[in-house]
């Protein structure tokens, strides 16, 4: 079974979203999910300042095996990205809850939070995923 941190929230298309002290959202993809991709070799960020609306695409994970979309979980303005990915894409799959991170958000409304899934429903969806 795939890592599935507690104190995240995480979207159905298997992005998770951490509340930051300062209330921006940092994004990533869960660990079911760069299992899933194998290997990463390239990650395209949105753009530092572009509006992303949630469940729309922000970005691409590119693996040996396949490229998928980020999508934003939440609705906001991309404050930062993750440029070591440049780099290092393979963070990604080295620590996708840490050090792998794809972007952080300003989040429009920091509630809609609370309308993505929580690890044990996460959970479900990853043993849906599996059969």
């Amino acid at each position: 079974m795939s890592e599935i941190p507690t104190e995240l929230r995480y979207a159905a298309s298997h992005e998770w979203a951490r509340l930051e002290d300062d209330g921006t959202v940092t994004v990533g993809i869960s660990d079911h999910a760069q299992d899933a991709l194998g290997d990463v070799v390239y990650v395209e960020h949105p753009e530092v300042g572009q509006q992303v609306a949630a469940q729309q695409e922000a970005g691409v994970v590119e693996s040996v095996k396949a490229a998928s979309d980020i999508y934003a979980p939440i609705t906001g303005t991309v404050v930062a990205v993750n440029e070591t990915l440049e780099d290092t894409p393979e963070l990604v799959n080295q620590d996708p809850y840490g050090d792998g991170w794809f972007f952080r958000i300003e989040p429009d409304n920091a509630s809609d939070l609370a309308e993505l899934l929580d690890s044990e429903a996460y959970a479900e969806v990853c043993e849906a995923d599996a059969h």
